[in-house]
């Protein structure tokens, strides 16, 4: 890859495959940086506003970590069913929980994406409904073995497995991956045209 010699427009504050291949797909030349955050959830806060401090904390972290060189791109994304927040699993026992939470009904992923400088930052978040079919317990635990929901809010992944437990969605699929191409490009245009 030869994008590895040539200096990066820009820097992605994740450590997620998913991210980095949606952000290779827009085109751009960048470098990985591993940031550290603490993903709590404070009382009070409102699910949009978790997601999006996160996005806002990793892409700072960031920023610190390369020392302005060159913007930092942080994202979060949170399944959201009724009040609760679902994150990634602890466990078997978790996930089901989780998925049988999400069986049968609609639910909300939040993805919250941030790009930062030193100078200035930008953030956007980007709510999608996700319809599931319902689940059976065996399809549940033939998931759980697979691998796949062990590192996935909500317990499940729409670009693999996951996908075929969903009936429907209303907005953006890439959000639900983990990064909105759409919404992301915008904003990474706008940094770097000011950059230059």
């Amino acid at each position: 890859m030869n994008d590895i010699m040539s200096t990066p427009q820009l820097y992605l504050a994740s450590g997620s495959p998913r991210r980095k291949e949606l952000l290779t797909q827009l085109g751009y030349q960048f470098e990985r940086v591993v940031v550290d955050v603490e993903e709590q959830h404070q009382a009070g806060e409102t699910p949009a506003d978790y997601v999006q401090r996160l996005s806002v904390d990793k892409a700072l972290a960031g920023v610190a970590e390369v020392g302005g060189k060159a913007p930092v791109l942080g994202a979060d994304t949170i399944v959201v069913a009724g009040d609760r927040i679902l994150e990634k699993p602890k466990d078997f026992d978790d996930a089901q929980q989780m998925l049988r939470l999400l069986s049968g009904t609609r639910h909300q992923v939040m993805t919250a994406v941030t790009v930062a400088s030193e100078a200035r930052r930008e953030t956007r978040l980007v709510v999608t409904d996700v319809w599931f079919k319902t689940l059976s317990d065996k399809e549940i635990e033939d998931y759980w073995h697979s691998g796949e929901p062990q590192d996935k809010a909500g317990s499940y992944g729409i670009q693999g497995i996951g996908g075929k437990f969903v009936e429907r969605i209303d907005g953006s699929y890439y959000a639900v991956v983990g990064l909105p191409l759409v919404e992301t490009d915008i904003m990474v245009q706008d940094f770097l045209d000011l950059s230059i």
